[in-house]
């Protein structure tokens, strides 16, 4: 799964990734019932395991998920949706080596478990009672959105 240590290359393009995630998150968002729907994130989920693979995807996603909440800019709900997507997404590249397997896993990852994930948090920490499934359409809309455009977007990036 890629080298084990960080290289200053990895470390900033992750850097980059983040800034972009961040940044893009109070600019291009959309309301998805219970939740935000950030496409921005999942597109840099997809491109961030793409070019860097599992673990540093997921690492990107809870770190502008961090920054996200602490800005105002996010909610909650950033954490089930964005680390497991990226996770699955790397997983998902490093085992097919295909982008559209990476597309796959985010959609999956952020779409189905993550929302799943979702539930318990918006009924224990937040005291909304939701059903079960309520997350799931808004995050599949808006991991889809955005795992297409990264899809859209790897076609025109060089890799090593």
């Amino acid at each position: 799964m890629g080298s084990k240590m960080f290289t200053t290359r990895k470390l900033a393009l992750m850097a980059l990734f983040v800034a972009i995630g961040t940044i893009t998150a109070h600019v291009i968002w959309f309301p998805a019932g219970p939740a935000k729907a950030y496409p921005m994130q999942h597109a840099i989920n997809v491109l961030s395991a793409v070019l860097l693979g599992p673990w540093e995807a997921g690492l990107v996603a809870l770190v502008i998920g961090i920054l996200r909440n602490l800005f105002g800019l996010g909610t909650i709900f950033a954490f089930p949706g964005g680390i497991v997507g990226a996770l699955l997404a790397g997983f998902m590249y490093y085992i097919f080596k295909k982008d559209i397997a990476a597309v796959i896993g985010e959609v999956i990852g952020t779409g189905i478990i993550g929302a799943l994930l979702s539930f318990p948090i918006a009924k224990f920490f937040l005291g909304q009672e939701v059903a079960a499934f309520a997350f799931v359409v808004p995050f599949m809309v808006s991991s889809a959105a955005g795992a297409t455009l990264a899809f859209i977007l790897l076609r025109f990036i060089p890799r090593r």
